[in-house]
C-alpha cells in the first residue's frame, strides 16, 4: 500500500508534534513554516495534563524538565513597587511544566525532524480537492499533492481562509490585546513574576533561563485595520495604551521603542462548527484558539496526539477518524474558551474596585488552602 502523504502547515507546536506522531502511525509528513527557521513569541507556556503525557510518550519530559522556568509564585505590586498580593503558582513537582514557547517549538521540531520533511521560508497559497487528494500550491515552491492537509498554522491561519472562509467569520476579539518581548537583562529573582496593574491594563516582568520577559496586557476594542505583522504600530499601541502607567512602565516603554523582537496580537477565540473540510483539517489555534492563558500549547499538543491516533486507527476512513478526533478535543477545548473572560478579570481588572478585590482574594488564598487541608485531615 502506497504510503499516505500528509502536509502540515506550522512548524510551532501542533505541527511538529503531529509530524512525530503520524510518522509512527506510517503517515510521511512534510511541514511548512512561512517563517525562515524556528520562531516563536518566546512567551511563556505551561506544558501540563495531557500534554504533560504527550511529551513522557515522545520521551521529552526530562528535555522539557532542564528547559522549565523556575517561577514559584506572582507577586502583584502598586505603582511603588509595594506588593499588594500573591499567588502561589507551583511547587516544581509533577510533570508539568512552564517554558518559553521558543524552547517548546525547538525541542518539538528536534524530535520530529528526522522523520518529516521540513520546508521553511515558504507557505500554502492555494488548494484544490478533488477525491483522490488535495493539490497544494505555495508562495515559492513548486505544487505538490497530498493525501491530506493540517492547517496548524495559527490564529491567523492561511490553511482555514483558504479551505473554510474568512478570518472574521470564526475568530473572535475577546477585548485584550497582549503584547511580549524579551528584555536586555536577566530577572533578579528568578522564581517569581512581578505584575502591576492599573484599571484595564497589566505589565508582567516573567523570569526565563536568559533574559527576562515582559509582557503587556490591556483591554482595548478591537483596533481598525489591525495588522499582527506591523511591529511600527504595535509600538504606537503600547505607547497610547500605558501612557502615565507607574512602575516600571516608562522604562519598559523605552525598551519597546528600540525592540527589535516584538509580538502583539489579539487575545481571541476562534470557533467554527466543524474543523474539517473534506481532505482539510485544523488543528491547534487554527482550530480553537484560546490566547493569552498558557493553554494554547497544552491544547495543541493534546489535540495533535488525538488527530494522529485517530487516523492511525482507520487509516482507510479520514472522515471518521476526523470526526473522532473533533468530538475528542472539543471536550478539552470548550471548557477553557469559556474561561477565558474569568481569566481576563483576574489578571487585567478594568477597575480599581477590581484590582482591590483581585488582591484582597490573594491574600485570603493561603488561609482557604489551610482550612482545605484541615479539613482533609480531620476526614482522614
Amino acid at each position: 500500500m502506497t504510503t499516505k502523504t500528509v502536509l502540515i502547515s506550522g512548524a510551532g507546536v501542533a505541527g511538529p508534534t503531529l509530524a512525530y506522531w503520524l510518522a509512527r502511525a506510517g503517515y510521511r509528513p512534510t511541514v511548512v513554516e512561512r517563517a525562515a527557521g524556528l520562531r516563536s513569541s518566546g512567551s511563556p507556556v505551561d506544558v501540563r495534563g495531557p500534554a504533560a503525557e504527550v511529551a513522557r510518550k515522545m520521551g521529552l519530559t526530562e528535555q522539557l524538565r532542564e528547559a522549565a522556568t523556575s517561577v514559584r509564585g506572582m507577586t502583584f505590586v502598586n505603582d511603588r513597587g509595594k506588593s499588594v498580593g500573591r499567588v502561589v503558582m507551583g511547587d516544581g513537582g509533577g510533570t508539568d511544566v512552564e517554558l518559553t514557547r521558543t524552547d517548546l517549538a525547538r525541542i518539538l521540531y528536534e524530535a520530529s525532524a528526522g522523520d518529516a520533511e521540513y520546508v521553511f521560508h515558504d507557505s500554502v497559497a492555494g488548494l484544490e480537492q478533488d477525491e483522490g487528494g488535495v493539490d497544494v500550491t505555495f508562495e515559492h515552491g513548486s505544487p505538490r499533492r497530498f493525501d491530506l492537509v493540517v492547517g496548524a498554522d495559527g490564529l491567523h491561519s492561511g490553511v482555514r481562509r483558504l479551505a473554510f472562509g474568512p478570518e472574521p467569520e470564526f475568530v473572535e476579539h475577546m477585548g485584550v490585546y497582549v503584547a511580549t518581548m524579551p528584555l536586555d537583562a536577566p530577572v533578579p529573582d528568578r522564581s517569581e513574576i512581578v505584575m502591576y496593574n492599573s484599571p484595564g491594563r497589566a505589565v508582567a516582568v516573567h523570569p526565563s533561563r536568559e533574559r527576562g520577559i515582559v509582557a503587556f496586557m490591556f483591554r482595548h476594542a478591537a483596533v481598525p485595520g489591525f495588522d499582527h505583522r506591523d511591529t511600527a504600530q504595535h509600538k504606537r499601541l503600547l505607547e497610547t495604551a500605558y501612557a502615565g502607567a507607574g512602575w516600571r512602565v516608562p522604562e519598559l516603554l523605552g525598551q519597546v521603542r528600540a525592540a527589535g523582537d516584538l509580538y502583539l496580537d489579539s487575545v481571541s477565540r476562534v470557533r467554527l462548527p466543524s474543523w474539517t473540510a473534506g481532505r482539510v483539517v485544523l488543528a491547534g489555534d487554527a482550530a480553537s484558539c484560546v490566547s493569552l492563558f498558557g493553554d494554547g500549547s497544552t491544547l495543541a499538543m493534546a489535540g495533535a496526539h488525538t488527530l494522529a491516533t485517530e487516523l492511525a486507527a482507520t487509516p482507510g476512513d479520514k472522515a471518521a477518524a476526523f470526526r473522532r478526533y473533533e468530538a475528542t478535543h472539543r471536550k478539552l477545548v470548550n471548557p477553557r474558551q469559556r474561561n477565558v473572560p474569568v481569566a481576563a478579570a483576574m489578571l487585567i481588572p478594568a477597575t480599581r474596585a477590581g484590582m482591590a478585590m483581585r488582591n484582597f482574594g490573594t491574600r485570603l488564598a493561603p488561609l482557604v488552602n489551610a482550612a482545605q487541608k484541615l479539613a482533609l485531615a480531620k476526614s482522614a
